[in-house]
């Protein structure tokens, strides 16, 4: 007791004064840690600004040709040049004069973009339940699992392309099927994720009652997860459209192919209503996608 006492009476009183003094000392604490670590970014900037080669001058010097080359991709904005018929270089009619063909290829990447996120979304949603933590049968079965994914995911769709291009030949064949790849990966770790964070009480009961591993996972997890599988697949459908109009390039089929073989030729004005059209789709492909999303999640929350 007394020990406890001569203790007490040894501390140091806590006035206004000392916990300011410790609210300044923290503070600049805080300060000179922020300070180092902003440094610490700074110089790592500039050491991959060096390694990559970066330079304010190389950007400004080529601002110019950026500007040259986008100004031939342009019609001639004056009304009566703009105006004419398909005869007339730099008229709309012109810039235009296979829209017919162009769109059709539009529609095409977007079949090929559709496809592959179904079929890509239906073999994600079939690992995903296995590769999460929370519901995996064994720990080797959850390990497989995530790995494959992995694989899937880390390989980018423009490197499928191109071996499957050399497999199947030139075509939308190969473009489908290395969006698919890449999106079993990509959906399969999202659709993972929501499924670790669903309630376990549901599927505790379904066990509890003797139900088997597969129909645990379709009546205690399926239902809260599928708002958000399905808001995942209409934004990778998104993002594969994207993705199909640039695995074109390999010669994957679509509106990228089209796109890459008028940049070849340097046919600008070409070049300028593809990429007008493409922008155009994915506006209202987004567009579409969101009202669906928020379709989805807002009849999820009723």
């Amino acid at each position: 007791m007394a020990a406890g006492e001569a203790s007490a009476v040894g501390a140091a009183p806590v006035t206004p004064e000392t916990v300011e003094a410790a609210w300044r000392t923290r503070r600049r604490l805080r300060l000179l840690a922020g300070l180092v670590w902003g440094a610490l970014l700074c110089v790592a900037l500039l050491v991959s600004a060096h390694v990559s080669e970066v330079s304010p001058a190389a950007l400004w010097d080529g601002l110019p040709r950026a500007w040259s080359y986008f100004d031939r991709l342009i019609p001639d904005l004056r009304a009566p040049v703009l105006l004419r018929g398909t005869e007339t270089e730099g008229s709309f009619a012109y810039w235009m004069y296979r829209a017919d063909i162009w769109l059709w290829l539009l529609f095409e990447t977007s079949q090929m973009a559709a496809l592959a996120t179904l079929s890509g979304a239906a073999v994600a949603l079939l690992l995903c339940f296995p590769a999460a933590a929370n519901l995996a049968p064994n720990r080797a079965t959850y390990v497989i699992c995530r790995r494959l994914l992995e694989l899937f995911r880390c390989v980018p769709d423009i490197v499928y392309a191109l071996i499957l291009v050399w497999t199947f030949g030139v075509g939308p064949l190969a473009g489908i099927i290395a969006i698919a790849l890449h999106t079993v990966g990509a959906l399969g770790k999202l659709f993972a994720e929501a499924a670790e964070n669903a309630d376990m009480r549901p599927w505790e009961a379904m066990t509890a009652v003797g139900a088997t591993w597969m129909q645990s996972v379709r009546f205690a997890i399926l239902p809260q997860v599928l708002p958000n599988v399905l808001s995942y697949v209409l934004l990778r459908f998104e993002i594969n459209v994207r993705g199909a109009t640039v695995i074109g390039f390999v010669g994957a089929g679509g509106i990228g192919q089209e796109l890459y073989s008028v940049i070849s030729f340097n046919y600008y004005q070409e070049i300028g209503a593809i990429v007008t059209l493409i922008v155009l789709a994915v506006f209202a492909i987004d567009l579409l996608s969101e009202r669906l999303r928020h379709r989805v999640i807002g009849a999820a929350v009723r």
